[in-house]
């Protein structure tokens, strides 16, 4: 099965981020994928807004929902995008939006992990999720959400794989400095290959944004890397048998004797 990952570059102005994200979507589909994911922020960059944010989010959110929906059922294609949802508070939930190929929403995954490192704190305009991440099923395939800084988190990562991911996916507005480029490329290539899973990995490339959007192996060899391209997707044929392979040469998974609990506080 082909899978996409499509890299754009959010802004506040929201007309501009539906007609890229329509355009992304749309490349991704006429190139024969059957999922795509976007970048955190795909929605809207929550930087030096006009109003409140959260007012934002209240008027746009729905519509957010109603366009990757529609793109979705027109194109036939799953999608995983980021936005920001309305919390009931003044702080709104950073949110993965996972709609399956005919345009039905299975999924709305809110960050655990929040960015408050490296003198940034997303905490002080976002509500942090309190639910485990969603293992989804999006055409066909089992696939695990996760958002951003929360790569940083190699429980994170595992507990997808012990709820069954066959693909782990990540959207992210990785924020550019000292050492984070090479963050990014070893964390993303670490969590596929301590799994042994695939890793689709979108990030924006936004004024502060890294990009290098990627897609790796369960071997973590790249097999596609968008670099600082924006408005581009770029598409892999995600092939079960090379898992299956590699897990057979290197069963890292059967051979643990450490088990995890994951706990949420509440």
């Amino acid at each position: 099965m082909k899978i996409a990952v499509a890299q754009t570059a959010p802004t506040t102005d929201i007309e501009a981020n539906r007609r890229e994200i329509t355009t992304v979507i749309e490349q991704a589909a006429a190139s024969g994928a059957r999922l795509v994911v976007l970048p955190e922020e795909a929605m809207l960059l929550a930087g030096d807004l006009p109003e409140p944010l959260s007012a934002i989010v209240e008027r746009e959110w729905r519509r957010f929902e109603q366009l990757v929906a529609a793109l979705a059922s027109q194109h036939q294609i799953a999608v995983i995008a980021g936005g920001y949802e309305p919390s009931g508070s003044d702080r709104p939930y950073n949110t993965l939006l996972a709609v399956d190929v005919d345009g039905v929403i299975v999924a709305r995954y809110h960050k655990l992990h929040l960015y408050d490192a490296f003198a940034y704190q997303e905490s002080g305009y976002v509500t942090p999720g309190d639910e485990l991440p969603p293992v989804v099923s999006l055409a066909g395939i089992r696939v695990g959400l996760i958002n951003c800084y929360d790569i940083r988190f190699p429980e994170h990562a595992r507990h997808l794989i012990d709820q069954g991911a066959e693909l782990l996916t990540v959207s992210a507005a990785w924020v550019t400095g000292a050492r984070k480029e090479d963050h990014w490329t070893t964390l993303v290539r670490a969590r596929a290959i301590e799994n042994t899973v695939w890793v689709a990995a979108a990030s924006s490339l936004s004024a502060d944004c890294v990009g290098l959007s990627m897609i790796v192996d369960p071997m973590g060899i790249e097999r596609a890397n968008l670099g600082d391209v924006t408005g581009a997707v770029a598409v892999v044929d995600l092939d079960n048998e090379r898992t299956s392979a590699v897990r057979t040469a290197l069963p890292a998974l059967e051979n643990r004797r450490l088990t995890l609990a994951v706990a949420v506080s509440e």
